[in-house]
């Protein structure tokens, strides 16, 4: 597949039927993000220790499956789509900015 075709595929992924699917993703991976924290801090062997995760933090680590899957098999196409799928979906949530007087600012 060449670049523009792996964008196309990504792009049908997380701006078509994904989201009537399974939501927007801003609220399923703050959904995943509040699951991570439960089982993440039981299973923190420190005491006090204090894990935080952000919507934007679960398009992080599901990229970074992502690119582990890539590793083992890097011929299965379906994991270079959904890596640059989860950076678009990640980076639109970390820079959600509004245009107030030419500059932006996060909501």
């Amino acid at each position: 597949m060449t670049r523009k075709e792996i964008l196309a595929a990504a792009e049908k992924c997380v701006c078509g039927d994904r989201e009537q699917d399974y939501g927007i993703p801003e609220d399923s991976f703050r959904l995943i993000a509040a699951f991570w924290h439960t089982y993440l801090s039981a299973k923190c062997v420190a005491a006090e220790v204090h894990v935080q995760l952000e919507a934007e933090d679960v398009a992080a680590m599901m990229a970074l499956l992502k690119i582990a899957r890539a590793s083992v098999n890097p011929e299965h196409i379906d994991s270079w789509i959904d890596l640059v799928g989860y950076g678009c979906c990640g980076g639109e949530i970390a820079t959600r900015e509004t245009d107030v007087g030419g500059e932006y600012e996060k909501d």
